[in-house]
């Protein structure tokens, strides 16, 4: 027991013995290790202090060599300046002296100019004495002109200008008589002929559209049927067409209302379906209205490809093709615009074989002159324009567009196929029949044309015939002579054209007559 005690103090005292060691040693380590970093540390302050001592003296130098160079420069600016400034200096001199011998050169020329001012004020004051007498003796003259020819100077001047604006109007109405004789012996002669050719050689149907359908029915019973309960089968047709139906005492026939000629024509054809079939209720109304429209659409492109293959106009869009179908529920003053485009065509070629010019060409113009009066309500402006627009867009040619869009004068004509157009269009309008007018508007338009005529001075009578195309003036043999009926017609019909809006064209005559009247006793 013992034993193992003093085996323990003995390990502990070695175990002490050791540590205490170990501590020694360590510590003479670590202050071995610190003055040996001590010592890299002094090391490395001194190389760094001598760096920076190196840096600066080569930053110094390198200062001070920039600011030799620095002076060096400003001094050769500072030379170049003073040299520029000499230069400028001696130019200042010599413009100086320029200025100099300018201002000596004005000085003489002002000396000279007094002088001729004061040699012009005599000159001038010997004008005014030599003026004072020669306007008194030109009074002088005057006075003694006046005295024998007893009319004073107003007079006289009054006199010579009507003289002279009388015989220069006679002498102007003379030869333009000549000279519109002329020129019409021939033009009048062939002109007539070739129109005439065309009207005999062509007689269209005539077509009048209205804004009103009629439709006819079996029974009054059936206007119940087609009302509906509460209305609905009504609603739902107007619904589907867009036409307002009309019902009313008329004794079996419903009315059909609408500017649009193609719905008006669908509703008619699906009203007339559904009163055959007997079946009207609003789904069966859809599903007619639906069908008839596809129908019309079919029927519109054939009615286009037939005025096409009529004409011999081949080769043409196909959306122009429709177009000139829906022509056919087209009205203008109540003439059919289809049957007035296949006239206008067909009128075309005739005149064009008689000139020799290309009849295909003219047909398709003519057939197309209108072509515009399909979309008129959809697109704004004139229809000639909107016309000329679409033959543009759908690859007609340029002649032709030309043409279309001259045959109103919207663009001035400048190829004879552009007057045959505007011929044909007023021929195919101006035909007694082809068109309707309201009463009061004809009426109006003959009362303008007569007030028109009667508001010129030496006019004492004036007719508006043939329903307006012809205006008959009757003038008094006292005021207008013969000579001035050309220009008197030629007046007239300029104001007409000017203040009024008018089909076709309009004949104006002008006729003076001297009558002697005595009584046999």
């Amino acid at each position: 027991m013992e034993l193992t005690v003093m085996t323990m103090l003995l390990a502990l005292a070695n175990l002490i013995a050791g540590l205490a060691l170990g501590i020694l040693l360590r510590k003479r380590l670590v202050e071995g290790t610190r003055k040996n970093i001590e010592l890299q540390g002094r090391q490395i302050i001194e190389n760094s202090i001598n760096e920076a001592e190196q840096i600066k003296k080569e930053a110094l130098l390198q200062v001070k060599e920039e600011a030799f160079l620095f002076k060096q420069e400003a001094e050769r600016e500072l030379k170049a300046s003073r040299q520029e400034l000499k230069d400028d200096q001696r130019r200042l001199n010599r413009k100086f002296d320029e200025i100099q011998r300018e201002f000596q050169i004005l000085e003489e020329k002002q000396a000279s100019l007094k002088y001729r001012e004061e040699r012009l004020e005599v000159n001038e004051t010997e004008v005014v004495e030599k003026n004072k007498q020669l306007n008194g003796l030109i009074d002088e003259q005057r006075y003694k002109l006046e005295k024998i020819a007893g009319i004073d100077r107003e007079e006289a001047k009054v006199q010579l200008m009507q003289s002279i604006e009388s015989e220069a109007r006679m002498d102007c109405a003379i030869r333009l008589s000549r000279i519109e004789n002329e020129m019409k012996l021939e033009a009048d002669r062939k002109g007539k002929n070739i129109i005439a050719l065309a009207i005999a050689r062509y007689a269209g149907d005539y077509v009048a559209d209205r804004t009103v359908s009629v439709v006819p029915l079996p029974n009054d019973e059936m206007k119940g049927r087609i009302i509906g309960r509460e209305g609905r089968n009504i609603r739902a047709i107007e619904a589907a067409t867009g036409i307002d139906i009309i019902i009313d005492d008329t004794p079996e026939a419903v009315i059909l209302s609408g500017f649009n000629p193609i719905r008006r024509e669908v509703a008619r054809r699906a009203l007339e379906q559904l009163i055959s079939d007997g079946r009207i209720h609003p789904a069966r109304i859809e599903e007619v209205v639906q069908k008839v429209a596809e129908e019309l659409e079919v029927g519109i492109r054939e009615s286009g490809e037939q005025a096409t293959f009529d004409v011999g106009a081949h080769g043409m869009h196909v959306d122009l093709i429709n177009l000139i179908g829906r022509l056919k529920y087209r009205t203008s003053y109540g003439q059919n615009i289809f049957q007035h485009s296949l006239e206008v065509a067909f009128l075309c070629g005739v005149m064009a074989a008689e000139l020799g010019l290309d009849v295909k060409k003219a047909k398709r113009a003519g057939l197309l002159h209108d072509i515009g009066k399909a979309v008129d309500h959809e697109v704004e402006g004139s229809h000639a324009i909107i016309g000329r627009d679409l033959a543009r867009k759908y690859g007609e040619a340029e002649d032709i567009i030309y043409a279309i869009g001259a045959h109103h004068e919207d663009q001035p004509p400048k190829s004879v196929l552009d007057v045959l157009v505007q011929s044909a269009d007023a021929l195919s309008g101006a035909r007694p029949g082809a068109r309707k007018e309201m009463l009061q508007s004809y009426v109006k338009r003959l009362d303008d044309l007569e007030n028109i005529a009667n508001s010129f001075s030496g006019v004492d009578k004036s007719y508006a015939i043939q329903a307006g195309r012809d205006l008959r003036i009757i003038v008094d043999s006292q005021k207008v002579k013969d000579e001035e009926t050309t220009l008197l017609s030629r007046d007239i019909a300029k104001a007409i054209e000017e203040q009024l809006t008018y089909p076709g064209q309009i004949r104006v005559t002008v006729i003076r007559e001297t009558r002697a009247v005595e009584y046999a006793k």
